[in-house]
């Protein structure tokens, strides 16, 4: 786990070595252990790392280069089947000199080239610069579990995991006023867009190559290619366990102190099973507890502790936490609707203070339909729509601010700036690829998409990075995701049961009790703060004079919300907290 950062100048004009140490700088957290940078100012071409050491402490420091000098190497994050690989590469007469998954990238691509990415199991934001033809490659992993950046400014490709890093080179960039319609429309930016002007993701599953004549993109793992298979409910339960398991094994992987985090949810408690069982100690756990039991899980967490006989430590939170709203922003580079990073840093923040990586549950409700919203979508009026309506409900079902509802939100002087309110071009091409799964996979597969990089996976990341804590998630294995959608959807959703034989699957481990209580989001009882603790804060940052001033959003409409929120005669909190998210964010990033 590390943070990386470089550029690649198709006009040959050279940053300063000061320059890209003050990338480096900006994205210390994700690597405190160590810098490094392959600088050619001949091609005027940069990679480099800020080095969290997991494994192979003394011998993994980057960038990785071949023997020949052509091939550079800086990663961030984790190649977890790089044990067999390295076997393999041996035999094959590419042996590794270190035990360090990055050298396992160097050699396959040796071997494999560009094709051997396939090849790796893990979480990944990968650069290759290849001096033989001049390319530079900047590769992310199947879902996105690591960010990576781009932008093109003149012929500069500046990249980077973290968007500040960027921002460190090429100074002040405006807002992208379409990235904020999609904003007000999802919650969160959908990638390839961000909040920034010009600045893009590298998409999940794809790689960028980069030359001095042209920038070409590759999708190179796309699970809409999956296909749907028949099998009875045991031997889909058995491939489950097998996948799930060996998922975990191979994460076990370090060479320093880790645990888990432990909600107590099916997911974390899945996780933290099978961790006791090929553990020889037992597992630290983390979790954190609320006051107010709509939002405590502590309970089930100290109930799933107690099963698997794990070192337990959970801490109280209080409503102050909304004062890491700004940092927590400024991690994350983007707004986010979200409140649940706060909480999240806070869990981090605790596991920190013991161990350097922990496994999480992430991705598990993405991939098999664990969210109360597909069991309220999916009802007998939704089966009898047509696939166009279909897709315009599903829209509707995960809007934040529908069409109609933005058009009274923003200023018309706003509206004059964008190409359109409808964002619905943003889903689809996907709707079109996703065109022969059943209707529960196509909406899990737009939530794979889009939700996960762009909000989900996002979270983990960077509350983890903050405190330089590395987080592993086994239910997004390649293996386990490539199941998920090879599985009919009514496996998914059945009888009003979510995750269905998933939790049947995992019943006899974690006991039936915790496989099948009620779903608690992991989040804070902001909603209710917003009418006490935090109206002020509330009332500052929606309708002070300076979000006014911006005249994006109509005053008259934004101050409605909040009052019938703050008299209950409706909860606004979604749509209040991603106002409130946005003007934080602008903020930090666009008035400094």
């Amino acid at each position: 786990m590390c943070g990386i950062f470089g550029y690649f100048d198709v006009n040959n004009v050279r940053l300063s070595s000061q320059q890209l140490k003050s990338m480096g700088d900006i994205i210390d957290h994700r690597g405190p252990d160590g810098y490094g940078c392959f600088h050619d100012k001949v091609s005027a071409v940069a990679l480099g790392n800020q080095r969290l050491a997991i494994l192979d402490i003394d011998h993994g420091q980057q960038p990785f280069v071949s023997d020949d000098k052509n091939i550079i190497i800086v990663q961030n994050g984790e190649i977890f089947n790089h044990v067999e690989l390295a076997k393999e590469l041996a035999l094959d007469g590419y042996p590794c000199r270190t035990h360090c998954d990055t050298e396992v990238i160097l050699r396959l691509y040796e071997r494999d080239g560009i094709s051997g990415v396939s090849k790796l199991n893990g979480m990944f934001a990968i650069t290759i610069y290849d001096k033989r033809d001049d390319a530079l490659y900047l590769i992310r992993d199947r879902v996105g579990e690591k960010p990576f950046y781009y932008h093109n400014i003149n012929g500069r490709i500046i990249f980077a995991s973290e968007i500040k890093a960027i921002l460190a080179v090429s100074g002040p960039l405006d807002f992208d006023p379409q990235a904020l319609n999609q904003f007000l429309a999802f919650n969160y930016v959908p990638p390839p867009k961000t909040m920034f002007e010009g600045v893009q993701h590298v998409m999940p599953g794809c790689w960028v190559k980069i030359t001095r004549e042209c920038i070409e993109h590759t999708c190179w793992w796309d699970i809409s290619q999956t296909k749907c298979e028949i099998k009875n409910e045991s031997e889909w339960m058995e491939e489950f366990n097998h996948i799930l398991d060996d998922s975990v094994r191979i994460r076990l992987r370090s060479d320093v102190p880790f645990g888990a985090f432990l909600s107590g949810g099916v997911d974390s408690s899945s996780v933290v099973g099978i961790m006791s069982h090929h553990l020889k100690e037992p597992v630290n756990t983390f979790c954190i507890g609320f006051d107010d039991p709509k939002y405590d899980e502590s309970f089930y967490a100290k109930k799933a502790a107690d099963r698997f006989g794990t070192k337990h430590i959970m801490e109280k939170v209080e409503p102050n936490l909304i004062e890491l709203w700004p940092m927590a922003t400024y991690h994350c580079d983007q707004p986010h609707g979200d409140v649940s990073f706060l909480p999240t840093y806070k869990v981090a923040s605790l596991a920190a203070k013991k161990v350097k990586m922990v496994l999480t549950g992430d991705g598990a409700d993405e991939i098999f339909a664990g969210y109360e919203k597909y069991l309220n979508f999916f009802t007998s009026e939704a089966s009898n729509l047509s696939d166009k309506e279909f897709q315009q409900a599903y829209m509707n079902n995960i809007s934040l601010f529908t069409t109609s509802a933005r058009r009274n939100l923003l200023t018309a002087e706003f509206v004059e700036q964008l190409d359109g309110l409808d964002v619905f071009h943003v889903l689809k091409p996907l709707y079109s690829k996703a065109e022969d799964m059943d209707r529960i996979n196509q909406a899990l597969y737009i939530d794979v998409m889009l939700l996960l990089p762009g909000n989900n996976l996002v979270k983990p990341d960077r509350m983890g990075m903050a405190v330089s804590l590395e987080n592993r998630s086994p239910f997004l294995d390649h293996r386990m995701v490539e199941l998920a959608f090879s599985m009919p959807g009514d496996l998914k959703l059945r009888s009003g049961v979510t995750k269905y034989i998933y939790k049947k699957a995992v019943t006899s481990l974690i006991g039936e009790s915790l496989a099948y209580r009620k779903k608690q989001m992991f989040t804070v009882p902001i909603g209710e703060w917003f009418r006490t603790d935090l109206l002020s804060m509330c009332q500052d940052l929606l309708l002070s004079e300076r979000s006014v001033k911006r005249k994006i959003f109509n005053c008259d409409f934004v101050s409605d919300l909040l009052k019938t929120h703050c008299s209950g005669k409706k909860n606004n909190t979604r749509e209040i907290r991603a106002l409130m998210a946005l003007e934080i964010w602008f903020r930090e990033f666009i008035d400094a």
